[in-house]
């Protein structure tokens, strides 16, 4: 709490010089922002030749009412002065640093005191002791409910915030394998979100969304036709709000370990880290395939739990299992789940490699990750439940300060449980980012290239890849504050499906991101 330092100055001054004080002299202030302490010299009173006599003080008046307070403090008792300017300042708030010095420099006085000033402190200290007991016994009975509040509270902070992500897209080409109807699609993605802490180490996120990208946009197949033409903007919520996110992180073990819980909203990639830097949707990769592995958004999952541990400063072990519609089945019997197994390694500042394994179920032998072609999405349409597989590597180094080389690939093997049915996958990219390229702060250019998810071989399925598509992107991000960035891109896919003669396909995109 602060004072302004007319009011206990004028406490001290009369409880030395014997005379009375009201409780209106107090003056209290609400709390304010901490001050730096100006310091007046009060470590060790200074020579009375030093003393700045109060009619020299500028800023104090005949007619104060804390002047006779002054006049003791500073003449008659030796224990305070003015600053350098012959100013008192005594309106401005005082800390309790500042108190505590101003005291105890006053008090370092009473061994000095003789006759009727020694007998008047006697007398006051022995007429208030009960009173004295009585604050002393209300300020500990308060500390210990100020403890309990804090042990027990629900919260002391709740903090809103959201993300907007608008849109302006285009496309054209892709006939086959769509037929073509793409236009020009103005389009929006919206997340509001509420985060809280119980205790400090962890956090608790509560998320709605909506957005107006559906039917598949470019994907559909009166468009493009391709599961490699969605963007990683986009959303099926068809204005709708829903919740989207509910999520419980808290840190345990020495707060090297963070355990996640996520009955909404769940993917792999929330707990095994993608390790690239194109994830966001606002900011990152144009494309859903350019964004991160697709190894770590198979299964489509929707709820799930992990654990991130810090085993080392160059090592992190992860895991995490996720389930889909766990509503029906239960947690560990939904029609898809998934277990994920990562290890990073930072061999030093300048780069981190991860390797990954997925252990999944599928009810009809579906990868779902949306992000390659048909035949590799559905292993085949062998439509059977399903034992999955997949591995996967990551890679992010600098090259130089400014420029990151990026990589990751991964192999799926689908295996029917109830046939000799099985389906090989293969996907990979090879990525390069150039931190504030033009020597703008913030700003970032991208670019990626690689093969979407492609089934390789199988055994008892009706369809096949027999050719090759190559997915070229870039895309530039302007920061305009630390709230709004503006990020145009444009990406190419060659053969899309995997077929030979379909016709390349381009799109493109400006996206501005507002987070608030």
């Amino acid at each position: 709490m602060r004072q302004q330092q007319w009011g206990w100055l004028a406490l001290l001054g009369c409880v030395l010089s014997n005379t009375t004080v009201q409780a209106s002299t107090m003056g209290y202030l609400p709390p304010q922002a901490p001050l730096n302490p100006q310091g007046m010299e009060l470590a060790s009173p200074p020579p009375l030749s030093e003393i700045t006599p109060v009619f020299q003080l500028r800023d104090v008046a005949p007619t104060d009412w804390a002047r006779e307070a002054l006049q003791n403090l500073m003449e008659r008792y030796n224990c305070l002065q003015g600053y350098p300017d012959n100013t008192f300042r005594g309106e401005r708030p005082l800390t309790r640093y500042e108190f505590a010095a101003s005291l105890a420099a006053c008090f370092s006085q009473l061994p000095t005191l003789q006759g009727e000033d020694l007998l008047t402190v006697e007398r006051l200290r022995q007429e208030f002791v009960e009173e004295l007991e009585d604050v002393a016994t209300f300020i500990h009975t308060l500390e210990g409910r100020l403890r309990t509040l804090e042990d027990q509270s629900f919260s002391t902070t709740v903090i809103f915030g959201g993300q907007v992500v608008f849109a302006l897209s285009g496309a054209t080409g892709g006939r086959p394998p769509g037929r073509g109807e793409t236009g020009i699609l103005f389009t929006h993605q919206t997340q509001l979100a509420l985060a809280t802490s119980f205790q400090g180490k962890d956090r608790l996120l509560l998320g709605l969304g909506t957005g107006n990208f559906n039917d598949f946009g470019f994907a559909n197949p009166k468009a493009l036709n391709s599961y490699m033409a969605l963007l990683n903007s986009q959303s099926g919520a068809r204005d709708q709000w829903s919740l989207d996110t509910l999520e419980y992180r808290r840190v345990v073990f020495k707060d090297r370990m963070v355990l996640t819980l996520k009955p909404v909203g769940f993917s792999l990639g929330d707990v095994l880290t993608p390790n690239t830097p194109h994830r966001g949707a606002g900011d990152g990769a144009v494309s859903r395939f350019g964004a991160q592995n697709p190894l770590f958004q198979l299964g489509a999952l929707n709820s799930g739990v992990g654990l991130d541990w810090l085993v080392s400063d160059q090592v992190r072990l992860q895991t995490a299992y996720g389930t889909r519609n766990s509503a029906e089945g239960g947690f560990f019997n939904g029609s898809h789940s998934a277990l994920g197994v990562q290890v990073l390694v930072a061999p030093g500042d300048r780069t981190v490699a991860g390797l990954a394994y997925v252990n999944a179920y599928s009810q009809d032998g579906r990868l779902d990750t949306f992000t390659g072609s048909f035949n590799a999405d559905t292993s085949g349409t062998f439509l059977e439940p399903a034992q999955i597989h997949g591995l996967g590597a990551t890679l992010q180094t600098y090259l130089t300060d400014n420029i990151i080389l990026g990589a990751w690939g991964g192999i799926t093997y689908t295996r029917s449980l109830v046939s000799p049915a099985f389906a090989l996958s293969a996907t990979g990219t090879l990525s390069f980012g150039i931190e504030d390229p033009f020597g703008k702060t913030g700003d970032y250019w991208g670019i990626v290239a690689g093969i979407p998810p492609k089934l390789l071989v199988g055994g008892n399925i009706e369809r096949r890849d027999r050719g090759t598509s190559f997915h070229l992107e870039t895309f530039y991000r302007w920061r305009i504050s630390d709230r709004l960035s503006i990020s145009p891109g444009v990406f190419l896919v060659t053969d899309p499906g995997h077929i030979s003669n379909n016709n390349t396909f381009w799109i493109g995109t400006v996206r501005a991101n507002f987070q608030f």
